[in-house]
Parts: C-alpha cells; sequence; structure tokens
C-alpha cells in the first residue's frame, strides 16, 4: 500500500536545493533578486502589476486592510463583508484591522460566498467585500463585483488557497484592488512560510511593503536601495533610512522562502495539472457513493488544493471520516467559521442562521488531492470507501 494520503505536501525538487544554495552561497539572506524574481513572476502569473512577498498569506490580508483602512478613512464601525465558510484567519484579519466582520452564507454547490445573499449584508457602513476562493475553486466574481461597483466598496480576494485557479479564462487575483495568497507548506505554491500581496495599484504593494517593515518608509526596504545613486538621491536616502512614517510590522522572509518559490513557479502550470487529474480519478472512484463530490461550474478552472466531500442521505459524516482516518487517509472537517468558538465569542452566535454553513459543518470533510497523490493511494481510497459502505448503500 502506499504511504499515508496527507492533505498537502511538500515536494522539493533540485530546482528549490539549486537556487536556496545560490543565496547561500552569495551570503543573502535579506531581500534580494529571488524575491524580486518571485514577486515579480507570481504576480504577473495573476494578472498583476505587482506583488509583495510577505511571511503568510494572513499577514498579506492584514497588510492590505490596514492600508485600505488608513486610505479610505475606514473606522471601528465600518463593516466587511465576509462568507460563514473559511479559514479563521479570514475573519482574524477583520478583527486585527480594527474593522467588524459581517457575515453571509455561501453557495450549496460551491460553498464560496453566495453573491445573492451579498446585498442583504450590505449597510450604510459597508466598505468592502472580502470573497474567499475556497479549497482551490474562484467564487463567483461577476456578480460579487457587479454589487461592489453598485455600492462603491472595495473588494479584497482571499485567494490563500487558490493559486492558479480561474474564472473565466482569467487567473483569481486581479479582480479586486487587492488579493493575498498564502505559500505556506501544503498549498499550491510552496515556500514553507510565506504569503503574497497581488495588486494593480502602486501606492498599496509600496504601503504593503512599508507596513511589513515596521512602517519603514518607502525609499530604503532594502540594503540595495542605496546603491547606483546620484550624490543628491544617495543623500536623501542616507536621511531617510530609519525614518518610519506609518504603523507597521515584522511581516519580512528570507531570500531562501523566495528562492524556493521561484523554483516552485517555474513548474507552477504542471501542479495544476496534476492536482486537476488527481481529482478527477477520485470523483470517478467516489462517484458510485451517496456522497456529494465536488461541482466545478463550466465558467472555472478549479487549483484543487482540497477535495470536498459532503455526506447526505443518512451517512454518517464522523464514522467515514474515521474510517478514512483508520487507513491512513488524513482528512480535516469543513470550515463553516461562525461556529468556531472564537468567533462566537468575538463576534456572537450566528449558528442557526446560516443553513448552508450549518449543514457543511455538520455533513463535510475534504481530503488531499495534492500533485503526489498516486493512482495507488486513489484507489485506496476507493477501496476503504466500498468497505466502509458494504452493506449500508442502498
Amino acid at each position: 500500500m502506499d504511504s499515508e494520503l496527507t492533505i498537502g505536501t511538500i515536494e522539493i525538487t533540485d530546482a528549490e536545493k539549486r537556487n536556496v544554495n545560490e543565496a547561500l552561497d552569495a551570503s543573502r539572506l535579506t531581500y534580494g533578486k529571488f524575491h524580486r524574481q518571485f514577486e515579480s513572476e507570481f504576480a504577473t502569473a495573476h494578472a498583476c502589476g505587482y506583488g509583495v512577498f510577505c511571511n503568510s498569506g494572513t499577514s498579506a490580508l492584514l497588510l492590505v486592510l490596514s492600508a485600505l483602512r488608513d486610505r479610505r478613512g475606514w473606522n471601528a464601525r465600518s463593516e466587511v463583508i465576509v462568507p460563514s465558510v473559511t479559514f479563521v484567519a479570514t475573519i482574524n484579519v477583520v478583527l486585527q484591522a480594527g474593522l467588524k466582520p459581517v457575515f453571509v452564507d455561501v453557495d450549496p454547490l460551491t460553498y464560496n460566498i453566495d453573491p445573492k445573499r451579498i446585498r442583504a449584508a450590505i449597510s450604510e457602513a459597508t466598505v468592502a467585500i472580502m470573497p474567499v476562493h475556497l479549497f482551490g475553486l474562484a467564487a463567483d466574481m461577476t456578480g460579487i463585483m457587479a454589487i461592489a461597483e453598485e455600492y462603491g466598496l472595495d473588494v479584497v480576494e482571499d485567494a490563500c488557497e487558490s493559486a492558479g485557479a480561474e474564472y473565466q479564462g482569467r487567473r483569481v487575483g486581479s479582480f479586486g484592488v487587492a488579493s493575498c495568497f498564502s505559500t505556506y507548506a501544503a498549498h499550491i505554491v510552496v515556500t514553507g512560510v510565506g504569503g503574497m500581496v497581488c495588486t494593480g495599484e502602486q501606492w498599496l504593494a509600496d504601503e504593503c511593503r512599508s507596513r511589513m517593515a515596521h512602517g519603514r518608509d518607502v525609499a530604503y526596504l532594502s540594503i540595495d536601495d542605496d546603491d547606483k545613486l546620484t550624490d543628491a538621491d544617495f543623500r536623501d536616502v542616507v536621511n531617510r533610512r530609519f525614518s518610519f512614517v506609518r504603523d507597521g510590522f515584522s511581516f519580512r522572509l528570507t531570500e531562501l522562502e523566495a528562492a524556493i518559490g521561484c523554483a516552485q513557479m517555474e513548474r507552477l502550470d504542471s501542479i495544476l495539472a496534476r492536482r486537476a487529474a488527481v481529482a478527477e480519478k477520485l470523483a470517478a472512484a467516489l462517484k458510485p457513493f451517496p456522497v456529494r463530490l465536488p461541482w466545478v461550474p463550466t465558467d472555472r478552472k478549479h487549483a484543487w488544493m482540497m477535495f470536498p466531500i459532503v455526506c447526505h442521505g443518512g451517512v454518517d459524516r464522523d464514522a467515514l471520516v474515521m474510517a478514512l482516518e483508520t487507513e491512513r487517509i488524513e482528512t480535516r472537517l469543513l470550515m463553516p467559521v461562525v461556529s468556531q468558538p472564537w468567533i462566537i465569542e468575538r463576534c456572537g452566535d450566528y449558528r442557526g442562521k446560516f443553513p448552508v454553513a450549518d449543514d457543511l459543518g455538520c455533513n463535510g470533510f475534504y481530503i488531499g488531492c495534492h500533485q503526489q497523490v498516486t493512482d495507488g493511494q486513489v484507489e485506496h481510497v476507493a477501496e476503504t470507501f466500498r468497505k466502509h459502505f458494504s452493506g449500508r448503500m442502498p
């Protein structure tokens, strides 16, 4: 039998090792050539002009919201519309930016925020919509952007789980004023830890760079920024090197993570293709069983970070999960954030108010769908389903 089927994977090839060794040989750990290359290639791959590499997707979201808050004049009463099903970080960053999350139920087929429900959640205090492209599937950006334009709202795409996903032939990330991705272990593009802000707005990219470096003046964010300058420009940079002009954080990374990211970008297309192939095999293998498998609208290309499964018709989700876990097939329960203890404590108890989220919380889970899943592991999943449902199917 193949080894354990994990939720995600870390795939380190000779290319990653080559780049990391090059950075080490150059004695360069701070922002350098690999940062610049990775930011440029990642942003270009998602149809954006600027990329800002930081220490997590969560940090990327907080950088963007903090910059927009100060530029737009948002305050503690300002509301950001978020989905009721997402990872907790989506909500944490709204709270940490001093803003108020307003929850909206999700579509029962895609599990992404339902545009038909957004309008009812808009108030005079609403300033932004933060759709999440969940599990690798793009949200309905046509509906979301139409509402945002009508009400003059900013859109920040939480694309942490969906690098490379497409909506109507266009990669996610360039629909809103900014988008944020995670490159944490087990994601699609993996650097170990890491996140990326993508945007078409130079001011926003500059502010994110400043805020991730304690709010430092953008004149000097890298040790290369005082190279090859005229005397007047050099004097100006010297005077501004230790100038801090806004609130900030310590969200920087080393050249080593960026070096790994550059190698990952070389094979992004092949990673996405293999994940899609694994998803197709899983869908075919699990089709005979009484569970709901992922649905992909024809106008979207799924990036397949995970493979979500929902149990209905009396199927005991928890019993199925334990059957899989016993066979070393790793699972995670689906993530209706409104049922999390911390969110209930901080934002109020919304259980019972979002029926789709409640249903997913009771009946949903997901398994791995990454590029290192083998055909043998797919068959092992199918055999585990066959054993579990033997004598239980109508």
